[in-house]
């Protein structure tokens, strides 16, 4: 049991943007925190809500029709969340959310969806899907594996002070030459990994969380451990895994 702590997560458009089990990581920061005692509010975000202050924002994906309709409405919140990132809150965004916390989505036809440029970062449509299993090997996780599902056409390239998530083992990753897979800038994340991606990478779950705590309280908070056994040999059955 941990000291009396407690997280505030906000859900960005789940009724928009919540495809291939997306809700699944929402689950399991939920539980995670639960299983040691931390307390967590969760708030849903819709259309025309105003975004107040959390510690951990999460965006799922969706098609390019819910892109747009989320694209118009978090380009009204890009100061305020802008200065959130820059305040140390947490962002973990998936596939057409990922795209988003860039400065832009160009889809084949329709109009070029701005992002709000929480990530240097840009995307452009595909001509072919990546779709399959993805491994990627980061340089801050132990184990410094991630596993996941890709379905996505769009391009993303990462460029200025953002990093990527980590190198691409099995998979295409960001866009299928550079061998990267994801993005970071300072505690913003995304990534194209589905599945969801948190309930068989127990270790990032438990890192989100803890820059969510340092964020509310801070100071570095260690969590406790938890029998990840199932958690783990799920991931470890996965790794380098191709589709």
């Amino acid at each position: 049991m941990e000291r009396e702590l407690k997280i505030s997560i906000a859900h960005l458009y789940p009724k928009l943007l919540n495809l291939y089990g997306d809700m699944g990581n929402i689950i399991t920061l939920k539980k995670r925190c639960e299983w040691r005692g931390i307390s967590v509010e969760i708030e849903d975000i819709g259309i025309g809500d105003t975004i107040k202050e959390h510690d951990l924002y999460f965006i799922g994906g969706g098609q390019d029709k819910q892109q747009q309709d989320v694209a118009d409405e978090l380009f009204k919140n890009k100061d305020f969340l802008t200065t959130e990132r820059d305040n140390g809150a947490v962002f973990l965004g998936i596939c057409g959310g990922y795209q988003l916390f860039g400065h832009y989505y160009q889809p084949f036809d329709g109009n070029k969806l701005k992002g709000i440029s929480l990530l240097d970062a840009y995307t452009v449509a595909g001509h072919k899907r990546f779709i399959g299993n993805v491994t990627v090997e980061t340089g801050f996780l132990t184990p410094s594996t991630l596993v996941g599902f890709e379905n996505h056409s769009g391009l993303t390239y990462i460029q200025g002070d953002t990093q990527p998530l980590g190198k691409i083992i099995v998979g295409n990753g960001n866009n299928g030459k550079d061998k990267t897979a994801g993005a970071r800038f300072k505690n913003a994340f995304g990534t194209y990994l589905h599945g969801s991606l948190l309930p068989k990478n127990p270790h990032f779950a438990d890192y989100l969380i803890e820059l969510a705590l340092q964020k509310r309280y801070g100071e570095k908070i260690t969590l406790s451990k938890l029998d990840d056994t199932i958690e783990l040999k799920t991931h470890n059955s996965l790794v380098g895994k191709a589709y």
